[in-house]
């Protein structure tokens, strides 16, 4: 992709209406625009870190026996009635009416409507377990959106949920999940805790949640220094050693939960168990926040520049500067360049706009490329290239018969350790 001709409507200043350093970044970057308060528009390099993401998080669903469909965003109200959250969830849910008087909501979570669908195609124990899974776009009328897509009253999430004739079952499916978000966060280059959570108005007895660190995050944790113990909930002591627990701040962006039989027993989803006997489903539910997650790796990967994007959902790996494109020696280099890592698979800009060197650089650190190759004046007189890795600004040089070879060394090491 050449600079040129990419769709990014950078910003120099930091925007009045952010408070905080992703959603500061994530416009002045060009990867996101607001089209009214907590709905927000997604541009091509924004889009392109999303779609990594959701790419991670359905190869970890798939590999742990997920199987993907896709819900309805409008629900009939009645199955809301059904389990009480019509009245129980308060303002946050979007409802409406068709032209026939039918309460519907947007829906911000779907766990009426895919126990509706198990109790109609679920009816022996033969069928289980199963996880069905779905990437979709939730919405929550939040009381005062902020942060970006990190509170947003539209966002996009991936949910799957688990059904099993028993507890134990229960117990297999919500591990596999646990295990398998271990991996999404690993894959996205982010560091995580898991701590003990309450379940809320989702429902259930057990319930953890996925944290990046982060001083701006709105959720509060205790964490024990001394063993890996972790809760949202108000505790003294650690019950694994009995340690005081040390309160953290990090930005929730997955929560699992095991539901029991919460939605099974209050909908009727039964099915008919290895005695004969119609029991209910027993349900487990697991969320990941895929904008969330986008805007939590920012706040965890930044500096005073902009963006230094974990390798891996990164909008592109690599940008080619050339210092000054009127240069024809400085152009050809970088064209030949850009040319060898297409073919080798890499996902490359070249920079071929006549703006000064300056901001190009400064527009390079803001978008957050994680590999920079810049060709100027040590090309012309020396034969060298430089090498600027973003996430913690070293730079190499080396001859340029020879960028290829350090990069795949570099992106070797960039690569997150699964």
């Amino acid at each position: 992709m050449r600079m040129s001709s990419l769709f990014v409507p950078t910003l120099k200043e930091n925007p009045q209406e952010a408070e905080i350093a992703s959603h500061s970044l994530m416009l002045r970057a060009g990867m996101i625009r607001q089209l009214s308060s907590g709905v927000y528009i997604f541009l091509p390099l924004g889009l392109r870190t999303l779609n990594k993401i959701t790419k991670i998080v359905k190869e970890e669903m798939d590999r742990a026996g997920g199987q993907e469909l896709l819900l309805p965003a409008l629900h009939p109200g009645e199955l809301w009635k059904e389990t009480g959250r019509w009245e129980i969830y308060g303002p946050e849910l979007i409802r409406l009416k068709d032209r026939r008087d039918r309460d519907f909501c947007l829906g911000p979570t779907h766990e009426e409507v895919i126990t509706d669908l198990a109790r109609r195609e679920i009816r022996s124990y033969r069928q289980l377990p199963l996880l069905l899974y779905q990437i979709q776009t939730k919405f929550r009328d939040e009381i005062r959106p902020r942060f970006g897509v990190m509170r947003a009253r539209e966002f996009i999430m991936k949910d799957l949920y688990s059904f099993d004739r028993d507890f134990e079952g229960l117990r297999v499916s919500y591990e596999k999940m646990y295990n398998a978000y271990c991996r999404v966060f690993s894959r996205c280059g982010l560091s995580y805790k898991i701590v003990l959570a309450e379940s809320g108005v989702i429902g259930g007895e057990v319930s953890h949640e996925f944290l990046i660190p982060a001083d701006s995050g709105e959720e509060k944790f205790l964490v024990c220094p001394a063993c890996d113990f972790g809760t949202t909930q108000e505790e003294a002591k650690c019950p694994n050693c009995g340690d005081s627990l040390e309160e953290k701040r990090g930005i929730e962006v997955g929560h699992i939960f095991q539901l029991g039989t919460k939605y099974s027993e209050s909908m009727k989803a039964y099915f008919v168990d290895k005695d004969g006997e119609e029991k209910p489903l027993i349900m487990g539910c697991y969320g990941i926040g895929i904008g969330r997650t986008m805007a939590a790796a920012i706040e965890a990967c930044h500096d005073e520049k902009g963006i230094q994007w974990p390798l891996s959902i990164s909008p592109y790996e690599v940008v080619i500067i050339p210092v000054n494109w009127r240069k024809a020696e400085q152009r050809k280099a970088a064209e030949e360049i850009y040319q060898e890592l297409k073919k080798r698979d890499f996902e490359v800009v070249i920079d071929d706009r006549e703006f000064s060197a300056g901001y190009k650089f400064s527009e390079a650190d803001l978008i957050g490329f994680p590999l920079q190759v810049i060709v100027g004046e040590k090309m012309s007189q020396e034969g060298k290239i430089e090498i600027k890795v973003r996430q913690n600004n070293e730079r190499w040089e080396t001859k340029k018969e020879e960028v290829l070879t350090l990069l795949l060394k570099l992106k070797e090491e960039l690569a997150p350790k699964v």
